[in-house]
């Protein structure tokens, strides 16, 4: 009996996806579980698997098309059983992915498969250095080359994982991972010149990492450099991907129907500075940053002030008993959330080692669903890009977010004597459905003491 291959739900925010590459074609013979194709998500690219044995018998949806979740993309059938009833309603598959070639040239370039590298105009090592770098995309720490800086709608091409030499896999295809793939491009190393030792000569990421370690690779800076291929035309339209699509509206419902206040307080991170540097003496595994303090800092307030700790439910609203602290990171496609779980009953090298973790994966797309849902309160942070102060937008259901302005050295008046002090900015805004201004104010007096005395972060 035939198989409806259907775009599935591969993240627990996707409500459509777009179909990357078929890794089957119509006529091979595929097995349960066995990956037929990939698929970008909201989130990151994901293979789509088989759901029964038999024969890919239609490929309706074409590479570079986006479709929503539910709806049939392929088949699967016996070789000579009658698949009409199921196609009839579908179009003619050919015709779409006819149609889909001439829209799949500038969607290639906008389906990022995993090296995702931000663009943004290079920041001064030291600001890096004082603020921390989890949140900050590879090309801005220190020792890189600076990147280019991205305009509206600006993306990066596609890694390299089509067609090399013919006779890999099916159709000239080279079969290889998407991991694998991801790490060639990253590498610089030539898929269609190697042999895979995966099932039936796939390309896994062992033989990548051999290949790169024998010489294979080129130089990992050179790869990662972010660079969108311009025509000579006036303009050049580049599909949304699907987090640029998400990221749009769920903004969108954040902004508008969310009656947002803004909450702004200047702290002196003087002894949070002799903290850290004391916390470098003692050993690299003490090594922290501005970030990581400030994240620890926010999870014990949090604890302290569940109000602010909250879903905004519609017709009720939830106060959380465990804080689970929202970092925002940069993309190549945008912001995604990653989530450092139950954070105030981590300590503080255990904070930091966990957002470098998850700023990593978030960069190369790697993260799974269950490490960046479930957020009770969400942080962003633009101080290691020299940005004083900003607002940012709330992340619904959450009823407010901080956001992080850089570290200053700043002439300040104490008892009559001018002092030089390492001074940091932050606005909270604020969902005034639940939380109101003595609350925000609160919970912001409890940072400043926790910032200010940071001794009270380490007992």
């Amino acid at each position: 009996m035939a198989t409806k291959v259907v775009m599935e739900a591969l993240s627990p925010t996707m409500e459509e996806g777009r179909l990357v590459k078929w890794l089957k074609n119509e006529g091979d013979a595929v097995k349960s579980g066995e990956p037929i194709a990939e698929v970008e998500t909201d989130k990151a690219v994901m293979e789509l698997v088989a759901r029964a044995d038999g024969v890919l018998r239609k490929r309706i949806l074409g590479e570079g098309t986006a479709a929503p979740v539910g709806q049939l993309v392929g088949v699967i059938g016996t070789a000579d059983e009658n698949i009409d009833a199921l196609v009839g309603g579908a179009g003619d598959g050919a015709g779409a992915t006819a149609a889909a070639g001439a829209a799949a040239k500038p969607a290639e370039q906008v389906v990022a498969k995993g090296q995702e590298t931000a663009g943004a105009s290079s920041v001064p090592q030291n600001a890096a250095q004082s603020q921390g770098e989890a949140s900050m995309p590879p090309q801005q720490k220190a020792g890189a080359a600076p990147p280019q800086s991205p305009g509206p709608g600006s993306q990066q091409p596609a890694p390299n994982a089509g067609p090399a030499n013919g006779g890999q896999g099916n159709g000239g295809r080279v079969k290889s991972s998407p991991l694998a793939r991801r790490l060639a491009s990253e590498r610089g190393v030539d898929l269609g010149a190697m042999q895979g030792s995966g099932p039936g000569g796939r390309i896994i990421k062992r033989d990548i990492e051999t290949a790169a370690a024998s010489g294979g690779g080129q130089a990992a800076a050179r790869a990662a450099t972010p660079v969108r291929q311009r025509s000579d035309a006036d303009f050049d339209d580049i599909a949304l991907t699907q987090i640029r699509k998400t990221i749009a509206r769920r903004l969108s419902e954040s902004i508008g129907p969310i009656p947002t206040f803004y909450l702004t307080a200047e702290i002196d991170l003087s002894r949070a500075s002799e903290l850290r540097d004391a916390m470098l003496e003692t050993g690299e595994e003490y090594k922290v940053s501005f970030n990581d303090i400030v994240l620890k800092a926010v999870a014990t307030a949090l604890a302290q002030h569940p109000e602010v700790n909250a879903h905004w439910l519609g017709d009720k609203i939830r106060y959380h008993n465990r804080v689970h602290l929202g970092m925002a990171v940069a993309t190549d496609d945008g912001l995604i959330v990653p989530v450092i779980f139950d954070a105030d009953q981590k300590r503080m090298s255990e904070i930091s080692a966990e957002a470098k973790s998850l700023a990593k994966k978030a960069r190369e797309r790697k993260l799974k669903p269950e490490e960046y849902t479930g957020s009770t309160f969400s942080v962003s942070n633009l101080g290691m890009f020299g940005i004083d102060q900003f607002t940012a937008i709330i992340n619904p259901p959450e009823v407010a977010i901080l956001a992080i302005g850089a570290v200053e050295e700043k002439p300040i008046v104490v008892d009559d004597d001018i002092v030089v002090q390492k001074r940091m900015r932050i606005t909270m805004s604020c969902d005034h459905r639940v939380v109101d201004g003595a609350v925000g104010a609160k919970f912001l007096q409890t940072l400043r003491r926790m910032l200010e005395n940071p001794l009270m972060l380490v007992f």
